[in-house]
């Protein structure tokens, strides 16, 4: 898909929900711009396979549109067009790995650990007020390779989590519609998975002091 690696085109959901409402056909490739680079990424980091994530993308945009077509103006107006995207493309890459098992690689700090989620209960909590993410951090940091290796290495039930509230930005709330979990679970699974990232800086010494405390601060 052509340019579907580069920053989608900024538009303003409601806009361009307005747009689609009034004419689909016209405004999809609008959507594709907006989105295509924010769902190459995202399946990028699920599946790790450039051409993967590049075929979940297009398989992302074309679903979508076959959904679309079925829908009512009103609904496609007001619907919470960026999750359900994200939801998609979700459904995507796991129909195209069902049936195959994920190689989850340790994270440098216990392999019995990471599966189980004893390391994630045990690693301590972060200072009151720390509100940086491990995106922030890796981009402050200059660690960027090495987020994207950490966060491919989560155990599955964490990784999705991580990617959508930290790296894609999404509130959790919208995170939640995406997994259809509860909000509450999704908070968990994000502060657990977040944890077991701190964990993996800090084996591979990435841990830094900075106003008194050390590493990747957890978003509560």
């Amino acid at each position: 898909m052509e340019g579907s690696r580069s920053a989608g085109a900024t538009t303003a959901p409601d806009a361009l929900n307005a747009a689609l409402a009034a004419d689909l056909a016209g405004a999809f490739e609008r959507a594709v711009l907006a989105y295509q680079g924010r769902l190459y990424g995202f399946a990028l980091r699920l599946t790790g396979n450039p051409q993967d994530a590049e075929e979940v993308a297009q398989d992302t945009f074309v679903r979508a549109y076959r959904a679309l077509q079925r829908f009512e103006s009103e609904r496609i107006a007001t619907l919470a067009l960026r999750p359900w995207l994200y939801q998609i493309a979700l459904n995507v890459v796991r129909n195209r790995v069902r049936g195959k098992r994920h190689r989850t690689v340790p994270l440098l700090v216990g392999e019995a650990a990471i599966a189980d989620g004893s390391l994630a209960d045990g690693v301590p909590e972060p200072p009151d007020g720390a509100a940086e993410g491990p995106a922030e951090f890796a981009e402050r940091a200059g660690v960027g390779d090495t987020l994207a290796t950490l966060v491919a290495r989560l155990p599955d039930r964490y990784r999705p989590a991580v990617i959508l509230r930290h790296i894609e930005g999404l509130s959790y709330p919208e995170t939640a519609l995406v997994l259809g979990q509860p909000v509450g679970t999704v908070k968990a699974n994000v502060h657990r998975g977040t944890k077991l990232l701190r964990a993996g800086w800090v084996a591979q010494g990435y841990e830094e002091e900075r106003d008194g405390r050390a590493g990747i601060a957890v978003v509560g």
